[in-house]
């Protein structure tokens, strides 16, 4: 896993050591199995303000790949190209009414496909990859 900020990565980890719990697990977890999809992944803290100093991880490879939104009841990855992937595991369980980002909502207890995931994880790699034609 790259960095585009050294410490991005330590945020990323400080923030789920800050969550502990289910959240902070499942966040691990996540995180594991983008890298395990794709080792070039480069891993940035965006939007970070005083409310949130940590910020929310981002992880990109030609762009934003996914975000990893942590809330009180669930850990969020929102996918910028989400709505232009192939799902055939049916991941997306939210945000399914836009044109453009997709997320996956994980609440307390959930498990997930790892291989769908990481297959999905792929897709978005592969759509980033894909230059619109300026025009």
């Amino acid at each position: 896993m790259e960095n585009e900020d050294s410490s991005a990565s330590d945020l990323i980890d400080a923030r789920i050591a800050a969550l502990g719990g289910w959240r902070g697990a499942t966040l691990a977890r996540m995180r594991t199995l983008i890298a395990e999809a794709e080792p070039e992944v480069i891993e940035t803290v965006k939007w970070r303000k005083p409310s949130n100093p940590l910020g929310v991880p981002v992880w990109e490879r030609g762009g934003i790949l996914c975000t990893g939104e942590v809330y009180k009841d669930k850990v969020k990855l929102t996918f910028a190209k989400g709505a232009s992937l192939d799902d055939p595991a049916r991941l997306f369980n939210a945000s399914l009414d836009g044109n453009t980002r997709r997320a996956i909502d994980l609440f307390e207890g959930d498990s997930i496909d790892a291989a769908a995931f990481r297959a999905l994880v792929r897709e978005a790699v592969a759509a980033n990859a894909v230059k619109k034609p300026r025009g």
